[in-house]
């Protein structure tokens, strides 16, 4: 049988016997795909088979336990490339980061636009405190789909939901600032862009991304196969940010 899927994002892209490829690509409809795809390292299919292209997928369903094959055909370009080293590294993070966190064939709906943006945002050379600010965004989406969320809405300590400003680590619960102020050192910092919206100024981008990517870390990647390549990923990618 086969089924027609589109728009996939393509995250992954091994090469696999003489002239195929398996590649992973991330749907809406499916959540991660992986699937073999012949030809994949010819001239024509390897430009299609970049991080961050857009594509439609001919999936091929074979016996349970079976790879998929996948014909693959071009929807719209990742353009990142024009725009310089943070554009790319933007596109390299975000194809690791998908490819090495989600779980195979599970739907996640609410993650597959905030991916497809940031693709979007590097390709079309966004500004990088916009992009900074929906990449904290994204991983925190990423954590709370897999079950990892923080809880932002009101204080560990008192229960308020006014003048929230800190994370507790053990908890992943916000902390507002007179409970946290004395323990503030063991505290991470809550950006208020998190909690009114819109972006922050380097400041606050930066504790954003201190604050995502030591729950994504601890609770996401320690232990994972590619725990090392994400993360030299996304500190290169923090790195060309935050300059």
């Amino acid at each position: 049988m086969m089924i027609r899927i589109e728009p996939a994002l393509v995250v992954a892209a091994i090469a696999h016997g003489e002239h195929g490829v398996v590649a992973r690509f991330l749907t809406e409809e499916l959540g991660l795909v992986a699937a073999y795809v012949p030809g994949g390292r010819g001239r024509k299919l390897r430009a299609i088979l970049q991080h961050g292209q857009v594509v439609a997928l001919d999936l091929v369903e074979r016996r349970p336990g079976q790879l998929r094959q996948a014909g693959v055909h071009p929807l719209a370009s990742n353009l990142a490339m024009i725009h310089g080293a943070g554009a790319i590294a933007m596109v390299e993070y975000l194809a690791a980061l998908a490819a090495a966190t989600l779980p195979e064939d599970q739907p996640h709906p609410r993650l597959f636009p905030l991916f497809a943006a940031l693709f979007a945002a590097a390709g079309a050379g966004s500004d990088a405190p916009t992009k900074a600010a929906a990449l904290v965004r994204l991983e925190l989406a990423l954590l709370a789909d897999l079950g990892l969320g923080l809880d932002l809405a009101s204080c560990a300590a008192t229960g308020a939901s006014d003048d929230l400003a800190y994370v507790s680590p053990k908890s992943r619960q916000a902390v507002s600032r007179g409970a946290g102020a004395p323990y503030a050192a063991k505290l991470l910092p809550l950006p208020a862009f998190l909690l009114a919206g819109g972006g922050g100024d380097a400041d606050a981008l930066a504790d954003g991304l201190k604050l995502s990517g030591y729950f994504l870390a601890r609770n996401l990647l320690a232990g994972n196969p590619a725990e090392a390549r994400v993360w030299t990923a996304r500190e290169r990618l923090r790195g060309l940010l935050l300059a």
